[in-house]
C-alpha cells in the first residue's frame, strides 16, 4: 500500500543543535528507508520546516508502528495528511472496462 505524507517538523523543543542533530538522524534513516525501498520518494519543501513523502507500507498497522516510533523524530513530527493513493495504471484499467 502506498501512502502519501505531509510531515511538519514541530522543532520548539529543541535547541538549534538538538534540531540539527535530530535532523541528521531523520536524514540518514529516510536515505537508508529508499534504499530499501520502503520510501518510494521524499521531499523537502523549499524554505519550510516540511517533508513530503511517499511510503510503502504493507499494512495501516505497519504504517502506524513506523510513524509512532519507527523514525527518528517521531515525537517531533506532525502529521498535517496521509492520503492512501493508488497506481494511476491501476485506476486507468478499471475505467476502461467501466469497473467491472
Amino acid at each position: 500500500m502506498l501512502f502519501f505524507i505531509k510531515f511538519k517538523v514541530e522543532h520548539k523543543a529543541l535547541s538549534s543543535e538538538q534540531l540539527w542533530d535530530m535532523v541528521e538522524l531523520e536524514s540518514k534513516a529516510t536515505l537508508g528507508a529508499i534504499a530499501a525501498g520502503k520510501i518510494v520518494a521524499s521531499y523537502k519543501v523549499v524554505g519550510q520546516r516540511r517533508v513530503v513523502t511517499i511510503i510503502e507500507a504493507e499494512s495501516h498497522d505497519e504504517l502506524d508502528r513506523i510513524l509512532m516510533a519507527g523514525l527518528p523524530m517521531a515525537h517531533y513530527l506532525e502529521i498535517e495528511e496521509i492520503l492512501p493513493l493508488r497506481p494511476y495504471e491501476g485506476f486507468a484499467k478499471d475505467v476502461a472496462r467501466r469497473w467491472k
